[in-house]
């Protein structure tokens, strides 16, 4: 398969775009520019480089799981991005963005969050490179990721709980947007995931393509041959993202992005948007989205917060569409089942959101006995144990 070709710039055959007010249109031109310039700049590549490693701790392991793999029969590797610095992949997309930033003489950085990964992240590469900081965060994913609040805050951030509409990651966006609206002279909006106007699907998807470039430089070194299969949770789709293209022309590798199907797809309460959404406007850009009968978007649900998410990369879309990754969801319990099994058998307690990854391999049917998976280990499970620990006991009746 052919990489996305575009009738327009900034679209991933009919996904993308720039739906955005007019007082935005500059500002996006002009990193656009930017972005495009310092692509072929081998000064801020090394510079980038530089941090990745010696700040992030890249390249990180591929570790083989032995007890899942013998458990499930299959020959199970994992990426293991929750050994970055501050605990996901969310660090990669957060430095790249935040030297960008610098290089356009930029001093103010704001940003969404809702597990508090790319929150904690951006804080970080900001308090690296000396920039005033500001995150917007649901008032119900304050509650839910307390610890990854207080860790933004450590680290000179101010974080402005949202109230609005269901108080997640959807509203939190919003409100960063409205932000940037009004101050769009002085800051500089780094978007966590590739979701957005143009060009962030693109270049957050390009600042996390490390994670399968990696991934194939060490299975080459390994194994001696790509996978059977990739595996990554998806929400709004920068793990995967980054995981799957370096792989997308691959032909004999086959791609499971797995979404959160919260309480069941047909339920009132999922954020299986690419399972169950419909084509719309979102935050910027043209993808599928879970909307009602009216195109109103409808409330998402999952335990996860960084899943909690109606929309998805415009890029997931386009794979969609075309057939090149297959996209399931799994539920909350299904999630938590998967959690416990991972931790009890490799020692790994995963994050809530990478547990749906760990969930494919209950639900998987096409791939044989065998057969070569890698799991893309997206973050750890630290900042979910007040969660995970409350669900079980829920679970067991003991609340």
């Amino acid at each position: 398969m052919q990489q996305a070709t575009t009738k327009k710039t900034g679209y991933f055959g009919e996904y993308g775009g720039q739906f955005v007010p007019e007082t935005l249109i500059p500002a996006l031109e002009a990193l656009t520019q930017a972005y495009h310039e310092l692509e072929q700049d081998q000064e801020f590549h090394a510079e980038l480089d530089q941090a990745l490693q010696h700040f992030v701790g890249r390249a990180t392991p591929l570790s083989y799981a032995p007890r899942l793999s013998e458990h499930y029969g299959l020959k199970i590797y994992l990426k293991r991005e929750d050994l970055c610095h501050t605990g996901a992949h969310k660090i990669n997309n957060a430095i790249g963005q935040a030297l960008l930033a610098k290089k356009m003489g930029k001093t103010k950085i704001i940003a969404e969050t809702g597990a508090g990964q790319h929150g904690v992240a951006t804080a970080t590469a900001c308090a690296k490179y000396g920039l005033e900081c500001i995150v917007y965060m649901g008032e119900e994913d304050v509650k839910r990721q307390r610890l990854n609040v207080e860790r933004m805050q450590l680290m000179g951030a101010e974080v402005r709980p949202v109230t609005s509409g269901t108080r997640t990651l959807k509203d939190a966006t919003s409100e960063a947007i409205r932000h940037w609206v009004t101050h769009v002279e002085e800051c500089f909006y780094i978007i966590g995931s590739v979701v957005g106007p143009h060009p962030y699907p693109l270049m957050t998807r390009n600042f996390h393509r490390v994670i399968g470039l990696e991934t194939r430089a060490q299975l080459f070194e390994m194994e001696g041959r790509t996978p059977d299969a990739l595996v990554a949770c998806v929400g709004g789709g920068s793990n995967a993202a980054g995981f799957f293209h370096p792989f997308i022309d691959d032909k004999d590798v086959e791609m499971f992005g797995v979404e959160a199907a919260g309480h069941g797809i047909e339920s009132k309460k999922t954020a299986a948007t690419l399972s169950k959404g419909k084509p719309g406007v979102l935050h910027g850009s043209l993808s599928y989205l879970l909307q009602d009968d009216h195109g109103q978007v409808d409330l998402a649900h999952s335990i996860s917060a960084g899943l909690d998410y109606p929309g998805v990369g415009p890029e997931h879309s386009y794979w969609k569409d075309q057939g090149r990754v297959q996209y399931l969801a799994a539920t909350d319990q299904e999630a938590m089942r998967a959690l416990e099994t991972c931790a009890a058998l490799e020692g790994i307690i995963p994050a809530l959101e990478t547990a749906h990854a760990f969930a494919w391999l209950d639900k998987q049917q096409t791939i044989q006995d065998g057969r070569l998976v890698v799991i893309n280990c997206s973050g750890r499970g630290d900042k979910d144990m007040e969660m995970i620990t409350s669900y079980r006991t829920a679970s067991r009746g003991l609340s």
